[in-house]
């Protein structure tokens, strides 16, 4: 086993919405796509498997991919249909998403070098290919790898919040490292603090549970404690990507270390990194993670 990390999700055209504009400009991303990008942008081994279809947005797809020198395993999906979300962009450069959405692979091969599996967003949400990645993500814990999963809550695609929410604790109970935001949190316990809802999902199972805050940092929490730090400040284009930017440098940290940090010394290292890497990203346009080079920037 190697230090390479597979992605598991949906790679997807968005649609993004500029407030005031008149038409939309579209782009290639999709959460786990633009987690696959952030790795390799930091030298990361990566491998993305995920599916689109035979569709213009399934050939912007395809044309991005190629462009970005991952490692891809397109499978086979049931429908042959490439996602596409409508992204409207505020004023503040915050998003918020509607989706046209399939997601329904019928395999999932993992490399045998593989060290840690992530997945998240529409992947663990979106039947019958949520209950595929589920089955996945237990199967490669069993065989030793480390396993990740970003919430990245959606309502759109599943507006019942009870509902929602046995998804998420059901994927908190098949991985070792969990992200949310506190904006995730906030939708599926609504009314409780980010730090009291985080405990519940790492009582789940996972090792550690990350939080991210926006312009207010992030913080983890584990069984034997946890850390804090803060954003730096920047001068915010939009926040797109910017939470798959912080989980790429995440995963990198994970797959470099041989698994989750442990202690407060090592978290806070690790959460400083994500930190730089996403606020690096809210000061360009659209999902555009950094190098590693680049996170000496700040």
């Amino acid at each position: 086993m190697g230090t390479r990390v597979t992605v598991v999700g949906e790679a997807l055209v968005d649609l993004l919405w500029r407030s005031g504009a008149r038409e939309a400009h579209a782009v290639a991303g999709g959460s786990p796509a633009n987690v696959a990008v952030g790795l390799r942008r930091l030298e990361r081994q990566v491998t993305l498997v995920t599916a689109w279809g035979e569709d213009p947005p399934g050939a912007l797809v395809r044309e991005h991919l190629a462009e970005t020198g991952i490692d891809v395993r397109r499978v086979r999906a049931d429908s042959d249909r490439t996602t596409v979300a409508l992204a409207y962009l505020g004023e503040d450069g915050a998003a918020t998403y509607d989706f046209v959405a399939a997601w329904d692979p019928v395999e999932l091969p993992v490399p045998e070098d593989t060290a840690v599996l992530h997945t998240g967003s529409l992947a663990v949400v979106i039947e019958p290919g949520a209950s595929r990645v589920l089955d996945l993500c237990r199967a490669q814990r069993r065989a030793g790898r480390t396993v990740a999963a970003d919430l990245n809550v959606r309502p759109a695609v599943q507006p019942d919040r009870d509902a929602y929410r046995a998804v998420c604790l059901r994927l908190a109970g098949a991985v070792d490292v969990l992200k949310a935001s506190d904006e995730d949190l906030g939708w599926l316990w609504p009314g409780r603090p980010p730090e009291e809802a985080a405990r519940e999902l790492l009582a789940a199972g996972p090792a550690l549970v990350v939080v991210t805050l926006g312009g207010d940092g992030a913080f983890a929490v584990t069984a034997e404690g946890g850390a804090r730090v803060s954003a730096p400040e920047v001068e915010v284009v939009d926040t797109v990507g910017a939470g798959d930017t912080f989980q790429a440098a995440l995963l990198d940290a994970v797959a470099e270390r041989g698994g989750p940090p442990v202690g407060r010394e090592a978290l806070t290292e690790v959460l400083a990194r994500c930190a730089v890497a996403a606020a690096i990203t809210c000061t360009r346009r659209g999902a555009n993670p950094p190098t590693r080079a680049d996170l000496t920037l700040l």
